[in-house]
């Protein structure tokens, strides 16, 4: 039998304030902020995935070999439109950094709309009801 990843579980993000990243993306993304285990982490939930959020200098191990704020770039997909992602990124008073543009994703075309989280991490919502 070959060995096969199936799917990514979660994402360890690192954060210069944990609390003001959780609250960006419950507000923005829609995300579910959970607590878990016996330090009170704190991890946002979306689909079947989740982010673990770990705050810089305090990270649980192990670790990437460098940890650090702004270092990640991520795609999530959305079911809705990019004029919907539009939309709703001007209400909650998000910049706009490139978008809605056409890219190539896991499963092909799509639209994207990139921003950027607290710590300047660099965000893409796609939609592949687009192309």
């Amino acid at each position: 039998m070959k060995f096969t990843v199936d799917r990514i579980d979660h994402v360890v993000l690192t954060c210069s304030d944990v609390d003001r990243t959780a609250d960006w993306y419950e507000r923005v993304l829609g995300m579910e902020r959970e607590e878990f285990g016996a330090e009170r982490r704190i991890a946002l939930r979306f689909g079947a995935q989740k982010l673990n959020l770990h705050q810089a200098g305090r990270e649980s191990g192990p670790q990437a070999a460098k940890p650090a704020p702004s270092a990640l770039d991520i795609c999530f997909v959305t079911a809705l439109g990019t004029d919907f992602v539009v939309n709703h990124l001007q209400a909650q008073g998000v910049d706009i950094v490139e978008g809605p543009a056409p890219k190539i994703g896991a499963l092909g075309a799509m639209r994207s709309v990139y921003c950027r989280d607290p710590d300047g991490n660099l965000v893409e919502i796609s939609s592949y009801l687009e192309e």
